[in-house]
């Protein structure tokens, strides 16, 4: 088991530092900085951003660039956590499209922690991708 230690420290007014330990950024929540629910939406698209450039690298596609962009909507009633969310992947480069399909799929079923929390808590979790060739118009897929 991997224990994560971490602390959130008031600053004033609606401001706060948190901080994982042994990180060297600390994030300001709050006033002046992120919202922890917008945290917590960029967590999954970076999360699931790292899982599909490691995978396509692993199997050996060329890869130039990854933008990944998250939509999130919200319960009304509290507590007003993710009902729904939406990924769009912007694949740069040469990549093959079923390539590109299978480590999206990989890290939405098996590797992304942040997207299956997100998942467990009962949000409808959807995707939709492109490829932007290194010279050349893009691919758009199905949504998914």
């Amino acid at each position: 088991m991997t224990e994560v230690r971490g602390r959130v420290r008031w600053v004033e007014g609606e401001q706060f530092i948190g901080r994982i330990e042994d990180d060297k950024c600390s994030v300001i929540l709050g006033e002046g900085g992120i919202s922890p629910m917008k945290l917590l939406l960029l967590s999954v698209a970076g999360c699931t951003a790292y899982d599909v450039v490691m995978i396509l690298k692993k199997m050996r596609q060329p890869i130039e660039g990854l933008e990944v962009d998250i939509k999130g909507e919200r319960r009304e009633e509290h507590p007003r956590i993710y009902k729904r969310i939406h990924i769009h992947y912007r694949i740069y480069g040469n990549v093959d499209e079923d390539k590109a399909r299978r480590a999206i799929e990989l890290s939405q079923d098996k590797y992304c922690s942040a997207s299956a929390h997100l998942k467990l808590s009962g949000a409808e979790v959807t995707y939709s991708y492109e490829i932007i060739p290194a010279a050349g118009e893009g691919i758009e897929a199905q949504d998914r």
